[in-house]
């Protein structure tokens, strides 16, 4: 099993991870030596691509993914642009993760235009994504024409190929967030890989995801082999059961953040839980405040959605959790811990 890590934007129970741009260089070159495979940065709060161009400079073997960069308020071709250079930047080390967001935060946040349904278009992003990725690597473009999207114009000028010839790594792996089974079955469909929110509790990716991608796959005329998985969910952890009950309260808020949003409420249902995800989601547009919204996540409901384990338990439960489901997980690469220990931690997980 590959084993990555939060560079940038992971949930910590005190709040979101945010690397300051000077430390990104040391960060990256700790997280390579500590044995982890990859890392991986999320759009919150800060653009998801800048931190690599620092991070890729400094190290020699790990992967990079947006995890995910939100792919509507950006045109494919720009977004192509960025993965391109990344990617032979690094040589071969970058993977493209992509995410549709609600449409509230597409509307209202990004000040874009929300023009369908999520799913077709998001097919559509990725078929015009690849034939943009084949333009540039080529002197005869593969244009594509959609309802959403229209690629159908390439001068030499904007062409890779005109300023460097071929490329030595052509392809750009693309990894899809997935909540509910219609863009799981898309990625099984045409993705390299399913990266869903941390949040995601592993019941319901073994009985709501998994079922969907390996029917996407199924009808592309693939193997699930052929998907990389990602999992690992979000993480509650401390040196003892005293420091893990103090983050609890900021874990329950975290958990009732994202219950609160109705897209989502399919993980709620998969357990039982649909009333309190329509509660929390009256609660929000009520103004109601983060803190009361979290008093509704009981102990049992925080247990499904995070792994709950000291330093020295977490390993064997993450292993427990999730093994057979994924073929990528993740853990944190700033848990207080020695680093030596950390390496026996990545390790183990490996195995």
């Amino acid at each position: 099993m590959r084993v990555e890590t939060m560079l940038q934007g992971a949930f910590d129970t005190g709040g979101p991870i945010h690397t300051r741009p000077g430390d990104i260089a040391e960060t990256a070159r700790f997280i390579e030596r500590a044995g982890f495979d990859g890392c991986t940065t999320a759009e919150v709060g800060h653009d998801p691509f800048l931190p690599f161009m620092i991070a890729i400079e400094h190290t020699q073997r790990l992967t990079f993914c947006t995890n995910v960069a939100v792919a509507f308020p950006r045109s494919p071709f720009v977004t192509a642009q960025l993965a391109w250079d990344l990617q032979q930047f690094s040589g071969g080390r970058f993977q493209l993760g992509l995410g549709s967001q609600v449409k509230g935060n597409i509307v209202r946040r990004y000040s874009t235009t929300w023009s369908g349904p999520p799913v077709p278009r998001m097919r559509e992003y990725v078929l015009c994504l690849r034939a943009i990725f084949r333009s540039f690597n080529s002197d005869t473009p593969s244009f594509f024409e959609g309802e959403h999207y229209q690629f159908t114009t390439l001068q030499p000028t904007f062409n890779p190929f005109s300023h460097h010839g071929p490329s030595a790594h052509p392809h750009i792996p693309i990894y899809l967030a997935a909540v509910n089974p219609f863009m799981a079955r898309l990625a099984g469909e045409i993705a390299d890989g399913v990266r869903p929110p941390g949040w995601i509790t592993s019941q319901y990716f073994r009985k709501v995801l998994l079922p969907a991608i390996e029917e996407g796959c199924h009808s592309a005329g693939r193997k699930l082999a052929d998907i990389d998985l990602v999992g690992g969910g979000v993480i509650l952890t401390g040196k003892d059961g005293a420091e893990i009950e103090s983050k609890k309260k900021a874990m329950k808020e975290f958990i009732a953040f994202f219950g609160s949003t109705r897209s989502y409420h399919g993980v709620f249902a998969a357990h039982g839980w649909e009333d309190i995800g329509l509660q929390l989601h009256r609660m929000s547009l009520e103004n109601r405040c983060w803190e009361k919204m979290g008093e509704l996540i009981t102990d049992g409901m925080l247990e499904e959605f995070a792994v709950v384990a000291t330093y020295g338990e977490l390993v064997p439960k993450l292993k427990a959790r999730w093994d057979g489901v994924c073929t990528t997980i993740g853990l944190p690469h700033h848990l207080p811990v020695p680093g030596e220990q950390l390496q026996a931690m990545v390790k183990e997980l490996k195995s």
